[in-house]
């Protein structure tokens, strides 16, 4: 897991908003509408530790807009993961889920914790707690968590448990369960395989071959090490992989066929000595076709921006570059595919969880991934029509399709 120095701001992401409305020519009370969260919670999460004493922790669940559906969004567990951070990563989810067609909104949530220093019996204490005190905004037709940094499916069944106990057995409440708990076959690789079939289907577009096009991936958590091992086995030359201790780098290409079969995903870089060591930064500035955050956010900023060499970026990782940072590589032409359509593979199969849960019927793996598929490469036509219909950005028209359709679900919902 890799630690940012800064976290993401609600400013940053509502400047993206912000200019998309301009484009628009919003009016201002569906401006305003838009861009404030609709609703807050902060409580505390009481926890009896192993050793007996209470420990009290911060947690925090924002509902940044349902006029399209339900509320979608994760749950963090990070010592960083403050109101400010869970009002932009629930931004950022309500235009995630609209821009790729699906019947929800956005929604974020944490505990200000470090995961790392509590016991297995800790975390289900803590995350049973903080379920209870947020359980009267959850329900399977009004806010769906899902897991996030520092939570994984075990998280998401403590969670469906306790929820549970109050309202009886409901799947649909969480999704990225286990499987045998009702989650999706598929889930696990979800955001990964989002990524490289996005790739797939850009390819003709960004002028890429796979032959001789080299990736870079920053990151080697479940997002990192999936993109790497299903871009690699497109054909892809891999040549650097991080994480937080530094990377591994050859210009011949990384062999990580072994991944899949020996390494579970986001175990980290052991294994693969097939490279020299480069810090993150280093990585960050290769010169390559393809850069691939998939870590943190704010890691390319205004002034690292100007040293990274690769001509095109795909952000897997939520916010990857700064607004500073963006503006920087689009006038020099660097292609960037932003975060709200290259990373939202997690959340499409997220939904698909909800709907066989809703359906009590499991889909096979194989269906999920064709649908997946179809979800990526829809969303992508849709941006590149709309970017060379105006002359925008990736990211201009990804923000402004996302924006129009919020803003109609509003006006046929007849909220103003």
């Amino acid at each position: 897991m890799l630690v940012a120095e800064k976290t993401i701001s609600f400013e940053q992401v509502s400047l993206l908003y912000d200019r998309a409305a301009d484009r628009l020519g919003m009016p201002q009370g569906i401006r305003q509408m838009l861009r404030e969260p609709w609703r807050e919670l902060q409580v505390q999460v009481p926890v009896r530790m192993d050793d007996g004493r209470i420990e009290v922790f911060a947690g925090y669940r924002v509902q940044h807009n349902g006029a399209r559906g339900p509320y979608k969004g994760g749950v963090r567990f990070h010592p960083d993961a403050d109101l400010e951070e869970v009002r932009a990563l629930a931004a950022l989810m309500t235009w995630k889920t609209t821009l790729l067609d699906l019947p929800f909104g956005g929604s974020k949530g944490s505990v200000q914790c470090d995961p790392s220093s509590l016991s297995n019996g800790e975390l289900n204490r803590l995350t049973r707690r903080y379920t209870l005190n947020i359980e009267h905004l959850l329900a399977p037709n009004r806010d769906i968590p899902a897991p996030d940094l520092g939570t994984n499916a075990q998280t998401m069944a403590w969670m469906m448990d306790a929820y549970g106990q109050l309202h009886g057995h409901t799947p649909a409440i969480v999704t990225g369960k286990p499987v045998e708990m009702g989650g999706s076959l598929g889930r696990e690789a979800a955001t990964g395989r989002g990524v490289s079939f996005l790739l797939e289907e850009a390819a003709k577009a960004l002028r890429l071959s796979h032959v001789d096009a080299t990736v870079v991936v920053q990151g080697c958590g479940n997002v990192g090490s999936w993109t790497a091992r299903l871009v690699d086995e497109l054909g892809y030359k891999v040549v650097a992989i991080s994480n937080l201790e530094g990377g591994v780098y050859n210009a011949k290409g990384l062999k990580l066929s072994h991944m899949t079969e020996n390494r579970p995903a986001g175990s980290g870089l052991s294994g693969l000595p097939n490279g020299d060591f480069i810090t993150n930064s280093e990585l960050l500035e290769l010169d390559c076709d393809v850069l691939i955050p998939a870590a943190i956010d704010n890691v390319i900023t205004e002034e690292n921006a100007p040293n990274v060499r690769a001509s095109r970026i795909l952000e897997a990782a939520n916010h990857p570059l700064t607004p500073e940072a963006d503006d920087i590589l689009a006038q020099r032409g660097t292609v960037v595919l932003p975060d709200i359509l290259v990373n939202a593979g997690g959340v499409v199969v997220s939904y698909f969880e909800w709907s066989q849960n809703l359906q009590e019927f499991r889909w096979e793996e194989d269906r999920v991934n064709q649908e997946l598929r179809k979800k990526m490469s829809t969303a992508f036509q849709a941006i590149n029509r709309r970017s060379l219909a105006d002359k925008t950005t990736y990211r201009e028209a990804a923000f402004d399709i996302a924006v129009e359709r919020v803003a109609r679900a509003v006006e046929l919902r007849g909220f103003v």
